[in-house]
């Protein structure tokens, strides 16, 4: 169990604040001190779209003191299908500006620092400074291994999540002083650049970034008044297909050193350069650079798609065509989604095990399953979902029992894209 405490609250609760924050008080375990510590919070949000929406939504209503909101996006009608932060007025404009109206308008205790600039290798730990906790819901590989990596460094806990098609999941993530888990010990590299679809190409459920950001944003509270047991070790999986959550325990990986110095993954991987907002730079020095271009995350989550690592320190992760290529090449590649869902269509080669009992047969809970008679017939398998979350999980699960299996990235939704 990750044990982080925050510093003491600046001041005593007001009147006022006893009436509004009374439904909070109510709680048993949630004390004035617990409330205080919220208003004395310093939190950063990167991405003001679609996780970020109810993020700051319920963080500004729980009376969260100062809010950082980092994002270089401009307002597209696109967005108003899920990110409901935004109104119609406000297509053209920043999102961090539309969303500073929104929290204000909602609560105007709570100070908000816009940073209208995209969060790069060169500002993110003078950006990220100074804050208490960090939420990212970004959309792009980049910046998810930005923010975990400057959060190790700073030592500051950091709340992500990530959303694709109908799966979401929630992490919680603690260096620790290089001790605790963040997000390269469950994904150590990045994808390919184009390997895992983008809500754009995949799409969203609408709801999906409710779900998730307000699971997001629950996590914060939690983290910030010292309440309940955190998300830190653990990433909750979502189906809304299902209306499933599943829970997958992991670890730091044996070996990884602590991370010391900001990586630019944008030159490294050959992502693509993102360029700031042209709004933003007219802005000037008024506002600090950073923020990551962040709607809704895609979610997944595989780590990187190079040919066959095996160790433990660096998983094996696929393109959909090399899964399928080797299938057809006899290599058991196995759909570890609910029968319902591989019922609407599976990949040529592919057998269907779901999830649970696969990890009940690894765990040796059960003798058999689907073709699998014995551990060793596991070993070397691929596994692939609907989007890459629960498939990148239960990889990370099995190298935890000892069991290397390859990972398809970005699952049935990326080869039927691909097809």
């Amino acid at each position: 169990m990750v044990n982080y405490a925050l510093g003491e609250p600046d001041s005593a609760l007001s009147g006022a604040d006893y009436r509004r924050y009374s439904r909070h008080l109510l709680l048993p375990g949630f004390t004035p001190e617990s409330q205080q510590k919220l208003s004395s919070a310093r939190v950063a949000v990167v991405g003001a779209g679609g996780l970020g929406a109810p993020i700051l939504q319920y963080l500004a209503a729980a009376g969260i003191g100062s809010l950082t909101v980092i994002d270089a996006d401009l307002v597209d009608s696109s967005n108003l299908q899920r990110q409901v932060i935004h109104s119609e007025a406000a297509v053209g404009t920043l999102k961090v500006s539309s969303a500073a109206k929104a929290v204000h308008a909602l609560n105007r205790a709570v100070h908000v620092r816009e940073i209208p600039e995209v969060l790069t290798p060169a500002n993110a730990l003078d950006v990220l400074a100074g804050h208490d906790l960090v939420l990212d819901g970004t959309d792009n590989f980049p910046t998810r291994y930005l923010v975990s990596d400057a959060c190790e460094i700073l030592n500051v806990p950091l709340v992500w999540g990530s959303i694709l098609a109908f799966d979401g999941q929630v992490a919680a993530f603690f260096g620790d002083n290089g001790r605790g888990v963040t997000y390269r010990d469950v994904h150590p590299r990045p994808p390919k650049p184009g390997e895992v679809p983008s809500c754009s190409e995949a799409g969203v459920l609408g709801p999906l970034v409710g779900v998730i950001g307000s699971t997001m944003a629950m996590e914060a509270l939690k983290i910030l008044a010292g309440l309940g047991s955190p998300l830190f070790g653990r990433i909750q999986l979502y189906s809304a297909l299902t209306g499933d959550w599943t829970r997958v325990d992991v670890a730091r990986r044996p070996g990884r050193e602590p991370v010391t110095e900001i990586e630019d993954l944008v030159e490294t991987c050959g992502f693509p350069a993102v360029i700031a907002s042209p709004i933003a730079a007219a802005a000037g020095p008024g506002f600090s650079s950073t923020g990551g271009e962040a709607d809704e995350a895609e979610a997944n989550d595989v780590d990187d798609s190079s040919a066959a690592p095996t160790s433990n320190l660096d998983p094996e992760v696929l393109s959909p065509s090399e899964a399928i290529r080797e299938a057809a090449d006899g290599r058991l590649l196995i759909d570890i989604r609910e029968e319902s869902e591989a019922a609407a269509g599976m990949l040529p080669h592919a057998v269907n095990i779901p999830r649970d009992r696969l990890m009940e047969f690894a765990r040796g809970e059960r003798v058999t399953v689907g073709p699998l008679s014995g551990v060793d017939d596991l070993r070397g398998a691929i596994l692939h979902c609907e989007g890459g979350a629960r498939s990148a999980a239960a990889q990370a699960e099995l190298a935890a029992l000892g069991i290397e299996v390859g990972d398809m990235a970005g699952g049935y939704i990326a080869a039927q894209l691909g097809a």
